[in-house]
């Protein structure tokens, strides 16, 4: 989106209820440097969560609890990723 002089931002995060949040932003505040930190951590997270994955469906061992949970991991991680990759989308248009 774009209003001429500055374009809306999606962020990484939802409001409180689950709605999307944009930022009206040039690329250089202090709001759009924090969503750039939270991009990162949830792409690390996400990147630590495939790491447990690989580990965890090699061990026998292995409950459906402890699956279960990391499918849910999973999907949280997913829908963050998804949303960075639509914001980035946005913005490289």
């Amino acid at each position: 989106m774009n209003n001429g002089t500055h374009s809306a931002r999606l962020l990484p995060w939802t409001g409180s209820e689950g709605k999307p949040c944009y930022l009206l932003t040039d690329g250089d505040g202090p709001l759009s440097r924090l969503a750039d930190v939270m991009e990162r951590t949830q792409l690390d997270m996400a990147q630590d969560l495939l790491d447990h994955a690989a580990d965890l469906l090699t061990d026998a061992r292995s409950t459906p609890e402890q699956l279960r949970f990391l499918l849910a991991r999973m999907r949280e991680a997913l829908t963050d990723v998804h949303r960075i990759a639509e914001s980035r989308g946005m913005r490289s248009r």
